[in-house]
């Protein structure tokens, strides 16, 4: 592949090494350090000028550090005369502050998605956002991937009573995104409505369907103190459900997290590697990861070629 070079940022060098490598290509040499003050440094160490670059860096980690130096690479790039800047976002930092809930709270994704905007990207791929407005907070395209192909997989390989199992949708956020998977597996489907006091603290949760007798299968796009979907497990479990997965496309997997699926009734907890989750499964061994590395370089062959990316909904090789 011609005129392409790819760059990884420091919060995921694992993925970024896996994408590189499912394209061929080497990842291109950059420097990243911080002065004694904590400001972030970025030395590009090859030429650039009329390249079509990709950077890849994940919201994950410190978070803060890491969109900062995203920010930064991207301008360096631009600066140095890059033909076309791609940030390679597989989980999007700020997502979930995609709305003002109160009068007087910000909208950070938006502020996110200027700031990477004023740093020169012209190209945004990411992958499942929290909600897909975010895409209309730029004016630049804005390529937001579908971790599903991998997670149809994963079940039809590792489910073996997968065809009488019930896809459920821990809120009513998820409720496309289930009946989607849903309809290709040719299963049933079910949805739990939970009443939240505030933020990261479920009060009730009302199930929507039968799970009576059958494998429940739970898909979320994110799981940060994994209270929902604990709650949400309790309740299957309740409602006679005979084994509980879950799947998520972004395990953060915060604060009590990792406490509560080592107590929760979970058969597995499966997470694509969006973020690195090698620390989080040395103390959790229900933790399991897909891939989707796969994803990702194809979305980069294709827009590096000039072709549709949302063919890989349906129809990438895995």
């Amino acid at each position: 592949m011609p005129n392409i070079k790819i760059f990884s940022g420091s919060s995921h060098q694992d993925l970024s090494q896996k994408i590189a490598d499912r394209l061929g290509l080497e990842l291109s040499k950059v420097v990243t350090k911080k002065f004694s003050n904590q400001e972030t440094y970025v030395e590009i160490g090859e030429s650039v000028r009329g390249e079509d670059v990709y950077i890849v860096q994940s919201g994950c980690g410190e978070i803060n550090d890491n969109l900062m130096e995203l920010l930064i690479m991207i301008n360096a790039c631009k600066t140095a005369s890059a033909s076309r800047v791609t940030a390679v976002i597989p989980c999007f930092p700020y997502a979930r502050q995609d709305k003002r809930d109160e009068s007087q709270a910000p909208i950070s994704a938006k502020l996110v998605a200027n700031m990477l905007t004023i740093a020169g990207a012209d190209h945004i791929v990411t992958m499942d956002l929290h909600a897909s407005q975010i895409q209309g907070f730029f004016d630049i395209p804005v390529d937001n991937l579908c971790a599903e192909p991998a997670v149809l997989k994963w079940i039809r390989e590792n489910i073996s009573e997968w065809r009488n199992c019930v896809v459920v949708s821990p809120d009513a956020g998820g409720a496309k995104r289930v009946t989607s998977i849903a309809d290709t597996l040719n299963v049933d489907f079910a949805l739990i409505h939970e009443e939240r006091k505030k933020a990261n603290e479920v009060d009730r949760m009302v199930l929507v369907g039968d799970v009576k007798d059958r494998v429940a299968i739970l898909v979320d796009n994110i799981a940060d103190t994994c209270g929902t979907i604990c709650h949400a497990a309790d309740k299957l479990l309740s409602a006679g459900a005979t084994r509980i997965y879950a799947i998520l496309t972004h395990g953060i997997f915060s604060g009590p997290a990792i406490t509560r699926i080592n107590n929760a009734c979970f058969e597995a907890v499966v997470v694509t590697n969006t973020i690195p989750q090698e620390e989080k499964m040395k103390h959790c061994s229900k933790i399991q990861v897909i891939g989707i590395a796969m994803i990702l370089a194809e979305a980069i062959r294709r827009t590096h070629n000039g072709e549709s990316v949302s063919y890989l909904f349906s129809h990438v090789p895995l």
